[in-house]
């Protein structure tokens, strides 16, 4: 398909983080953009103040006449919609052009040098630090992020079209559709088993994505992963590993040997090992893509993070709120890690929004174990997104395996008032649905209480 023939392109979607930076694109490419999602948040807000139309009822009238023609208009969608959408259906059965995301994705990188970005978690926030990294050091190079960063306040990066940097998603295969010049894979833990059914058929999908290199390639793993490749690691005998780690003032200061020359102080402003571990293999495929060390440096101690990932609302001696996006396990258990490691012996009170019935199904023993290393746990409602809900999964059901005596399910409207009660030194929100639409209340509330 040439993109460049099409003038008008329509999102089923567009609120998503991914579909959101799709539309800022086309958006700066002068083609004429709307859309629909089931709800204003703050992200439509903001395409909207951009001058992208978008409505929030699911009705073929409420689409202007300009996307209603099938040679002119593109319609793309994302995977995660309601498979009962009316408008994407009406598109569908009446021949237009209908793509997923992740389609548009490759298209758009198939004559770039793209750089992807892979794994089950830590996608968002290296996908952030690489585009970053490539845009101080004056690369041309456009960066579709799965989340917003807060050195550019938007989840596009768009500094030229010869480099891309993308999410390569593993849900519903997405990933597939991209044949990178560059990928790494972060990591491989069991999710999304709704799609794949059980854990084999998910790694055997990474397997898949990494043969799509194009030739000469390069791979990046982190170490211990069942694959060939460039490999990074901390502490480790890594291709290009972290050493010699000391943390500030809450900043890392440490060491990066890579094949070539041991790289001194390097400074990184997050918290936590895993994002550590983002840093530098994002700071290795810039590196590995030719960017001089001394800029990679300067870019990586300039880097201030993505909203919604480990990111501090409150900050005080007296008080720390820190909202996250968290909402595997595995993730669970790295801002935990995080936590423990900046403010040890401080009591922690974790905020948790279960994300699907099946992966609360899927997943419920580790999510207790991972919450039970809270000092306290406040549950809500499980966020159905796409599904609807399984018999006997509920967020009670979880609560009740928890292994802490401080653990409490309550509904939103009682959110602020329990956690003013709290008395816990650090609060953490954590959960993929609309818990971050919370987050400025629960600011507000303990603004008010302090």
């Amino acid at each position: 398909m040439n993109l460049n023939s099409i003038h008008n392109i329509y999102f089923i979607g567009i609120g998503g983080i991914g579909m959101s930076a799709l539309a800022r694109y086309f958006q700066a490419g002068k083609k004429q953009v709307a859309g629909y999602d089931k709800t204003k948040t703050e992200i439509t807000e903001s395409l909207e103040t951009l001058g992208i139309s978008i409505h929030f009822e699911d009705d073929i009238v409420n689409i202007d006449k300009a996307y209603l023609d099938p040679k002119d208009s593109l319609i793309i969608y994302t995977p995660a919609i309601n498979k009962h959408n009316k408008e994407l259906d009406y598109f569908k059965t009446n021949g237009y052009q209908v793509l997923k995301r992740s389609e548009v994705l490759g298209i758009i990188t198939e004559n770039t040098f793209c750089l992807a970005v892979a794994g089950t978690h830590g996608k968002t926030t290296t996908t952030s630090i690489l585009g970053h990294l490539l845009y101080e050091c004056q690369v041309s190079v456009t960066a579709f992020l799965g989340g917003i960063s807060e050195n550019y306040n938007s989840n596009l990066i768009l500094n030229g079209k010869d480099v891309s940097v993308v999410e390569a998603d593993e849900f519903d295969r997405s990933f597939l559709t991209l044949s990178p010049d560059m990928a790494c894979i972060t990591s491989m833990d069991a999710d999304h088993l709704d799609v794949y059914g059980e854990a084999g058929a998910l790694k055997e999908s990474f397997i898949a994505f990494s043969k799509r290199l194009k030739p000469n390639g390069k791979l990046f793993i982190k170490n211990g992963l069942p694959l060939k490749g460039i490999t990074y690691g901390i502490e480790d005998d890594s291709d290009y590993a972290i050493q010699n780690i000391n943390i500030i003032n809450g900043t890392y200061f440490f060491d990066v040997r890579t094949p070539k020359k041991v790289l001194e102080n390097l400074q990184f402003n997050l918290p936590g090992r895993h994002n550590l571990s983002n840093a530098l293999i994002a700071l290795a495929m810039a590196a590995e893509y030719g960017c001089p060390y001394p800029q990679l440096a300067k870019a990586l101690a300039s880097y201030k993070g993505v909203k919604r990932r480990f990111t501090y609302q409150i900050k005080t001696d007296d008080l720390v709120f820190i909202d996250d996006y968290a909402h595997h396990p595995e993730e669970i258990n790295a801002v935990h890690h995080a936590i423990r490691e900046m403010y040890p012996n401080k009591k922690v009170l974790a905020v948790f929004q279960p994300h699907l019935y099946s992966r609360t199904r899927d997943f419920v023993g580790d999510f207790a174990k991972s919450l039970s290393q809270f000092d306290a746990v406040i549950l809500l409602d499980i966020y159905p997104a796409r599904e609807l809900p399984i018999e006997g999964v509920t967020s009670k059901w979880l609560l009740d395996k928890i292994k802490i005596n401080n653990k409490k399910l309550v509904n939103k409207t009682e959110l602020v008032s329990t956690i003013q009660h709290s008395h816990a030194d650090i609060i953490l929100t954590i959960g993929a649905g609309d818990i971050g639409e919370e987050v400025k209340h629960i600011k507000k509330g303990l603004s008010l209480a302090s």
